[in-house]
This record gives C-alpha cells, structure tokens and sequence, in this order.
C-alpha cells in the first residue's frame, strides 16, 4: 500500500507528506473528537491538535516522536489488535485504512513536520507555474489549472462554442438568458474582443447586482419574516436593496462588510449605512406571548454569532456555544467574547408586534414624498400657531356653553343642543369626572360645530390627517441602534438561566490576533475592521472560494462553510492564495475577481463529459472541462418569465407575492393570514424580490431547494424530484409564462417549423433538431386535437394567469402550442446552465 501510495506521488508530482493536505485531515476525522481542542472531553491528557501536546512526554512514552515511528506511541496504537490499545477505540465507530496508517508513520520518519490550520497561515504568492502548453492560458489564473493538467497527464477541454458561452456569461452574472438578437449578435461579431466586451457589457446589467445578491442573502439569512412562532412580516426589504446596489456599484467588499456589521457606528453615518446595519436585524425573532425575554435574548446573541463566523471566516464558532470546539482553536469563552460585540443593539427579547414594541425602524421616503413632508409639516405648524391663539377663546366658550347648559338643565328647560348619542354621554360626565380622551373628544366637536373656530379647528384636523396617511405610506426599514451594552457572561453549557458564568468582554478568538491599542470597551466597528484587515487570514479565501463555487459548481475548497479541520483541504491552494491576494490587492474589487474568473480559458472550456475524465476526475475538481448545474430556483423562474416576455425587470422594490396554491398558509397563526397574489407588475418580477416566507417558504422556491433562510446558507442542495417537474409543468406562473411564448410564436405566422424555430430560439437560442421537431410536432398534432374536440379544456388552460389570453386567437391551436412550450420549459437543456 505504502508503495503504491508512494508511487501515486511521484507521478503527481505532489510532496510525500503535506500536514495539513495529508496528516491534519485524518488526525480531524479520527482523534481530535477525544484529543482535540475541547478540554472537557480530552482523555488522557493527549491533545493532537497542536505540535507540543502531539509530542509531549506523557509518562515515558509521546504520541508522536519526530523521526522515529518505531518509538511513537500513536503508530503502536493504530497497528495494535488488543481492544484496550488499539486506536481508534472500537467503540469510536472510527477505522483507519491501511492508507492512513501508511501515511501517519511517513510523517512521523520525516521528521513529523507541523503546520498551523492552511486557512490560518497567510497567503502567499507562489510563482507563477510553468507549463508546456504556453498559448492554452488566457490569464495568470489558468497556470495554475494547466500546471496540474499536465502534472495528471491530462488535457484541458476545447473552448465552448459560442452560443453556449454566452449563455453560460449570461446566466452566471445576471441570472437570465440572453436573448436571441444578443446571442446573433454575439456569434456575428468576428472581433477578437467580442468577448471581453460581452463580459463588460453583463458587469454593467443592474441585472448583475440582482444575482449576485442571491448568493449573498442567502449567506446573510435574509427574510421577510421574523420565522418564530407567528413567523410575521417584517420591514426589511430595502437591506436587500442595499445588498443589490452594492454589488451593481462594486462597492469595495471591506467597505461593503463594514457597513452592515457597524453602518450605524461609523461617524456622521448616511441613510445607505444604516439601511445596511439592517444585517444585524436578519436574526429569528419571536413575538410569542409567553416568550421569555432573557431566552431570546441568548438565542439572538448566539444567531449572531453563528451569522458572522459562518459569512465571513467560513468558521463553525457556534459550535462553541456549550462547550470548547472539538476540532478548531475556539473555546466558549471566545464563544461569548464574539457575542458581546453584539450586545449594544438595541432590542428586547419578546416583541410585541402591532402597536407594541418592534425593533428600531426608520422611514425611508422619497423625493417626493420628502417634498410633501415637509409642506405639509410647515401647513401643519401653521395650523397649530393659529389653533392654540384661539385654544383660549374655545375653552373659555367650552365652559360658558357647559355651565349655560347645565342651568338651564337646573331650571328644567327642555330646548337642549342636538348633540349625538355619544357625546351626550360626554355630558353627562363632569368635568371634573372626565379622562384626557373624554375631554379632547368634546373639545374637539364643540370647536367643529362653532362657525368662528370651525375653519382653523378643521384645517388643522385635515393637515394632521393627510400628514399620518402620507407617514403611513413611507417605508420603513430595521436598523441597528446602538444603547448601553448589556453584560455578557459565559453560559455554562448554553444554559441562559444561569447567571454564574464568567463576565466577559468583546474580543475576537485568542488564536488570532488580538485588536490592538484599544483603551475602551471594543465595538461592532472594530470587528468588521478586524474581519477585513489585510493580516486576517480568512476573509479574503472564503469570499473568492464562494464565487469560484458560483463559476465552477464547486469551491476550491469544497465546504464553502467550514473551511476548518473538518473541511476540505483546497484542490488548488495556490490558486486560491493567489485570488485572495488578488481580491486585497485589487482594493477588494468583486468585479475584479469575476472578471478574471470569466476571461480565463478555465473558464471558457467545454462541459462536455469526455471518457478520460469520467475515469479520472468524474467531479471536475481538476477543471479539465467546465461544470454543467441546474439553475437556482430563482433563476428557473426568471428564465421563463424572460423567454415568455412576461418579465418586468424593474430593480428594486417592496417584496412581492407570486402565484401560490391557495390555503398554503392555513397553519399560519398568530394572526390567521390569507395569501394574496399580486395582481399587477409585482407578479411578474424577479425572483430576487419575492416575499420570502421563513416558515411557508413559497413551494415553487422550495422545490427547488431554495433555502428558508433560518440560518445562513452558504450552499444549496440540488435535488432532483417529481416535485420539480410538476412545478415546472403546472404552477401558474410557468404555464402562463408556456401560454405567452406560444401567443408569441403564433403572432409571427409562418409554418409550423417555422413556429418551433421561434419558440426554440427565444428559449434555448438554437433552432430544434430533427427529432426534437418531430415530437413536438407529434404533441401539438395530439393536443390539437384533443383540444378541437374539448374546447372547454382549452379555455380552462388558457385562463390560468392574470394576463388575458389573446381574444382573437383560435383557443384549441393557441392552447396546443401552450402544451408545446410547457415542453421546453420543462426540458433539462432549459433549466441548466452548461
């Protein structure tokens, strides 16, 4: 085995023994659950994680003795039979193959060489790889990708023809198909730069942004509802606004993260960066009457926590909430220290919702809107000038009418003042008797019901109205709001009703370096800037792994989320050290990055499968073709609403409500809510800006694993399920979107080739094969007539959607050609990018 393994090397070309390619992730996987990090659980004393414990005297004998595996205790253990000795322990469930065992005892006879976790030690520049192939390259970035080619004896792919490159760009940075005049234009366009344009010309789409935000809203947990209990609206939608027009802007990622972690905090902060303080908002919240403050208050620490590790390190800290991390250097108490940078947000832990508390909100009006505030606030302040001059003179006219009535009451007159029920009732109460409310009501209809106060009484009330129905239709969002902090202790196993744990203070984990020259209390502001400085280790590589992943269908590093012990050494770290640095270096310019990914020739091959490679790389980690994935969820329903010519492609906007089965939210509560659809443009918007439903995620989404957004999400699954198919085929949305594009191929007239031309090229951007024409055609044939014989079935298909079917069309062919472009909506080439 040791041979075989050895010789696998050599023709690699890869080190005999890497630590941390090698040794760390089989010492992760196997030991460090007993010897690892987590003092309450290591046995024996033995702690494998770092190089002094590994080597360590214990009692005569050291796990790991450099240079001599005859003399280490671990190489004993691992090759022993005795159930007493032998390690892993059989009860671990754990077994190291004959590999491993191998592998271990070469690094031990090395010299056992030690390394600290890859993603904490700097990245470094390595030199740029030679190649044989030298024109394959189109930029540094595909050395790297070639070097190991032609280390594995293996061929990059040819470049994709152009067609399924533009698509390919197109679908990669704005999340939609181009249309069938760009794509001609495309493969028109002989210039050697006709690409390079393209690209430019899909950086610059406000489309660019709406995608990118996808992923990022995603990470972020981003939703439209608190997704406790109730699961209530929420106002957030314009952080998702901000997210959208940062990534159109290219605004710098250090600024871009330092906005949303501390907006509020930075000096003379604008309306934009205490929208994206809203980050701090996207926590689960509970308005549960029972609910307990001081619980929810833990669990929002402890989101938080989870939120930042997760979208800025790519870091499992939450792990550490109850006891030391098993595998990576985080204690509890670096647990807590992160919590506490949060616990100046103004919040409670149980809201109330309605009229009762809510988290910090801000108004977010237009110009115009800015405009009529501000005249109606100064008509208003007139109005209230004049009303207290005459406030005087009506309380005095008040009391004498009061007092003239209530005498001639005594007298037993009977001509009284025709007053309403109700403020009979008022009179009937004494002055003295009457609450604040009594007495304004009947202060209120006395001055309406005299001439000389009337005017000035009703402009006033008038104003005040419009100005609360005008506050009404301005849009709030959540924003952080920073108040005394509150005390942050250590709770002992995460128990939140312990108030005994240690009391600690913001601070980043130990194992890194520490914020500096700070003789204050530490802040939000702080730690976004520690998150982004050019010595933290960590940001730069999660950021350009998660966009390789969105380039290439999978990371660099595989586990986008957890790029620990316990995640994937990097198939290429060299190329990604070298995006990293490129990403700082660059002025942390996003656009710079994807630039560079998608002029690469990486980038640009083939996905066809070839033998070789099924063979040799069936996941494409070695990149000698590129990936082919479904589309996301978002993106399935773009696409249709884009080739149907239903999209409106407004940027931005309140959240909207597609088409969604009817008595979904029946289990909704607190209150009982009745979904509804909208019914003008918002119905055919993008994906981006659909309401997102915590806990009834909308079932088209869900189908295609969209995630419920309760905790961040830094890949979605793929599956692959009738559910799917059937959403493709009957949800309203995508047979309205059938309907459209058959009306469309209709319009054009011509045969009936002519028509699938029409209708390939809108979705697809080719013309159908041969045989693809003659199953569809077989289809139509068959629909037809089964419509020509059940028109009522042909009305009811073409109802579906709020946009009327054509009236001068014929229904029975119009709603064969529907079934026809059900089809390809439906096909696999449609819904996945190549």
């Amino acid at each position: 085995m040791l041979l075989c393994w050895s010789l696998s090397v050599a023709m690699t070309g890869r080190a005999a023994v890497d630590f941390n390619r090698d040794i760390r992730p089989i010492l992760s996987d196997n030991c460090f659950a007993c010897h690892g990090p987590d003092k309450g659980k290591r046995k024996a004393k033995l702690r494998l994680d770092l190089q002094a414990g590994a080597t360590t005297d214990l009692g005569g004998r050291a796990a790991v003795v450099p240079g001599k595996p005859d003399q280490s205790e671990m190489i004993r253990r691992i090759h022993s039979t005795d159930p007493e000795e032998m390690m892993p322990p059989p009860d671990s469930l754990a077994k190291l193959s004959e590999t491993q065992k191998q592998r271990l005892t070469a690094w031990i006879r090395e010299g056992a060489p030690w390394a600290d976790h890859w993603v904490f030690i700097p990245p470094r520049q390595s030199p740029f790889p030679k190649t044989k192939n030298r024109k394959w390259a189109q930029n540094q970035m595909d050395n790297f990708i070639l070097s190991r080619l032609e280390s594995e004896k293996l061929k990059p792919s040819p470049e994709a023809d152009r067609r399924t490159l533009l698509r390919r760009l197109s679908f990669d940075l704005i999340g939609l198909p181009p249309t069938a005049e760009e794509v001609d234009k495309f493969l028109a366009d002989k210039s050697p730069d006709a690409y390079g344009r393209s690209v430019e010309r899909l950086l610059s789409s406000p489309h660019y942004g709406e995608r990118m935000a996808v992923m990022w809203l995603d990470l972020v947990r981003y939703g439209d509802t608190v997704g406790i209990h109730g699961d209530q609206t929420q106002n957030i939608w314009p952080y998702r606004d901000y997210v959208i027009n940062a990534f159109n802007q290219n605004k710098r990622f250090d600024q871009f993260s330092i906005e949303q972690l501390a907006g509020d905090l930075l000096p003379n902060a604008t309306t934009e960066q205490k929208i994206a303080s809203g980050f701090n908002r996207l926590n689960l919240t509970t308005e549960e009457g029972g609910a307990q403050d001081k619980e929810y208050l833990a669990k929002y620490a402890s989101d938080r926590v989870r939120a930042v590790s997760t979208v800025w390190m790519a870091a499992t800290l939450g792990c550490a909430e109850c006891h030391d991390h098993k595998f990576d250097p985080y204690g509890t108490k670096d647990f807590y220290r992160m919590a506490a940078f949060f616990a100046d947000i103004q919040e409670v832990g149980a809201y109330k919702g309605g009229n009762g508390s809510r988290p910090p909100e801000m108004p977010l009006p237009s110009p115009q809107q800015e405009a009529r505030l501000k005249e109606l606030e100064s008509a208003l302040a007139v109005a209230i000038h004049d009303l207290d001059v005459l406030k005087p003179k009506i309380t005095e006219a008040q009391n004498d009418w009061e007092a003239s009535l209530i005498a001639a009451l005594d007298t037993g007159a009977t001509k009284t003042p025709k007053v309403t029920e109700k403020i009979a009732k008022l009179l009937n109460v004494k002055p003295a008797d009457r609450n604040k409310t009594q007495q304004q009501e009947l202060t209120d209809w006395f001055a309406r019901s005299r001439p000389e106060f009337a005017g000035t009484w009703s402009r006033h009330a008038t104003l005040k109205t419009k100005l609360d129905q005008l506050k009404e239709e301005i849009p709030l969002t959540m924003i952080s709001v920073s108040v005394e902090p509150r005390i942050t202790r250590v709770l002992n196993r995460g128990d939140w009703m312990d108030t005994t744990g240690e009391v600690v203070e913001p601070g980043v984990p130990q194992y890194f370096n520490q914020l500096e020259h700070l003789n204050r209390r530490a802040t939000r502001l702080d730690l976004a800037r520690w998150i982004v400085a050019t010595n933290n280790t960590m940001t730069a590589r999660v950021f350009v792994n998660r966009l390789w992943k969105m380039y290439f269908g999978t990371g660099l590093s595989k586990v986008l989320d957890d790029l620990g012990s316990r995640g994937e050494w990097p198939i290429h770290p060299e190329l990604l050290d070298f995006l990293a640095l490129e990403f700082q270096n660059s002025g942390w310019d996003i656009k710079h990055v994807v630039r560079l990914i998608v002029t690469s020739a990486t980038y640009r091959q083939s996905s066809l499968m070839r033998p070789e490679l099924k063979e040799r790389d069936p996941f494409n980690r070695l990149l000698a073709r590129q990936s082919r994935f479904r589309l996301l969820a978002e993106m399935v329903r773009d696409n249709a609403l884009r080739v149907s010519g239903l999209l409106v492609a407004d940027v931005g906007g309140p959240s909207v409500k597609p088409y969604q089965p009817d008595g979904y939210w029946d289990y909704l509560n607190f209150p009982k809510r009745t979904y509804v659809a909208d019914t003008g443009s918002g119905q055919y918007r993008r994906g981006v800006y659909t309401h997102w439903q915590r806990l009834f995620l909308h079932p088209m989404l869900k189908a295609f694993d969209a995630p419920s957004r309760e905790e961040c999400t830094a890949e979605r699954p793929v599956s692959n399920t009738p559910l799917a198919a059937l959403a493709l085929l009957n949800d309203p949305t995508f047979v309205e979107a059938a309907r459209s594009l058959a009306e469309r191929a209709l319009k054009q007239g011509g045969s009936e080739s002519s028509r699938l031309d029409a209708i390939f090229r809108r979705a697809l951007n080719r013309v159908p094969s041969s045989d693809e024409r003659e199953q569809l055609r077989r289809l139509f044939v068959a629909d037809l007539k089964d419509f020509e014989a059940n028109p009522e079935r042909a009305e009811k298909l073409l109802r579906t959607g709020l946009k009327p079917a054509d009236a001068k069309a014929n229904f029975p062919e119009l709603a064969a050609w529907t079934s026809v472009c059900r089809a390809v909506l439906n096909l696999h080439e449609t819904i996945v990018r190549f």
